[in-house]
């Protein structure tokens, strides 16, 4: 790395950090004036208070780097302008995007970072920041793994009806089930009643404990029990698993990619609009890390004036653009969850159509033109 390019790469890493570290203190100050009474009301051991808080931090980070990154870029850019740093540096042969060139890196840095964090776990944040304080403030001293009660689950493929008492998530073990199945017509030709259910991943096959099965007629008359109160009954040829009795119940928004693939993989059967928000958060998933790539096409070009007039106006247009990509990308992907569009369109097309405006802003930067503007007419 050449001298003028770890100089720039320090004027903005400088500032990244200050902003970044700014958000997360600012975060956790809000946070412990809406949280602390409940926690201290409920005598919460400080130990359970700083996981809660290490819990969120993967979320935190996912949303506070673009926003850092895009203020560090203006701030260490605008301040290398009106110090004519940059118009030294041009002088002395560089274009406009080789002085870029630590900042797309660092872009490219974030980008994979982010996209680490939005893999698995920054989803399960919002899930588990619930849970944890419904438990932490009701002096809970065990934190207790999460359960799935009272739950219902039918599987289309197999006309088969699941009710489950409880269970918890991410286990291969059911308690009080109840199982009906139906043939063509709707009708329901027997039914399995277990105080156990247990899944064995490996033979693919699930046991019944301390139950009873019974079949029925066409008329709904029973004609065969099978009472086995002290044993157990193996069923071979289920294609229900655990993991798709439960996800029926999960919020897209909440799950990792692995999951949200599960989820399509299981649920294929399930109507296309059903389906659509878990394929427009498992786009999203990819997607949204890349605001951090685009962020520099826009921020850079912006931020890098010629006379002091124009770093006020670069600052703010570089902000507006970057919020009205933010709102844009919430807003696409309230039509791709509601089936209006394509997944992958609503996931991907904010982040392309600002990444062609920020192409377009470092063309006219680094050939030195105005940038256009509305012109509603000239003075006479």
């Amino acid at each position: 790395m050449k001298l003028l390019d770890r100089y720039v790469l320090r004027n903005l890493l400088e500032p990244f950090f200050l902003c970044f570290f700014g958000f997360i203190t600012i975060w956790l100050i809000f946070d412990l004036s809406d949280n602390g009474p409940d926690f201290i009301e409920a005598k919460t051991p400080l130990k359970h208070v700083a996981w809660f808080y290490l819990s969120q931090l993967p979320q935190i980070i996912l949303l506070s780097v673009p926003v850092a990154l895009l203020l560090s870029l203006l701030f260490a850019l605008s301040r290398m302008s009106r110090h004519n740093e940059i118009i030294a540096m041009l002088t002395a042969g560089r274009s406009v995007p080789r002085v870029m060139y630590p900042m797309f890196a660092v872009g490219l840095i974030a980008t994979f970072v982010c996209m680490a964090l939005n893999y698995e776990v920054a989803p399960h944040a919002e899930a588990v920041r619930e849970l944890l304080h419904d438990q932490l403030t009701k002096k809970k001293k065990r934190i207790k793994e999460p359960m799935l009660e009272g739950h219902l689950f039918k599987d289309r493929m197999q006309g088969r009806t699941w009710f489950i008492r409880e269970m918890k998530l991410n286990s291969e073990e059911l308690e009080g089930v109840h199982i009906s199945q139906q043939d063509t017509e709707g009708n329901i030709v027997k039914k399995w009643y277990a105080k156990r259910a247990t899944y064995n991943p490996e033979k693919k096959n699930w046991t019944l404990v301390r139950g009873m099965i019974k079949e029925f007629s066409q008329e709904g008359d029973i004609t065969a029990t099978d009472d086995f109160a002290l044993g157990m009954r193996v069923m071979e040829g289920w294609d229900e698993t655990p993991w798709r009795i439960q996800s029926s119940q999960l919020d897209a928004q909440n799950l990792s990619v692995p999951e949200l693939r599960d989820y399509l993989q299981h649920n294929a059967d399930f109507p296309a609009t059903q389906l659509a928000p878990f394929h427009t958060n498992l786009a999203d998933r990819w997607a949204f890390p890349w605001s951090c790539f685009v962020v520099v096409f826009i921020a850079a070009p912006l931020g890098i004036v010629f006379s002091r007039r124009g770093v006020l106006a670069g600052v703010a247009s570089s902000i507006f653009i970057f919020f009205g990509m933010i709102m844009l990308r919430y807003l696409f992907l309230a039509l791709g969850k509601g089936a209006r569009i394509d997944p992958l369109l609503a996931a991907w097309l904010p982040n392309l159509m600002f990444l062609l405006v920020g192409l377009v802003l470092l063309y006219f930067r680094s050939t030195n033109r105005d940038f256009p503007t509305l012109s509603f007419g000239r003075r006479a």
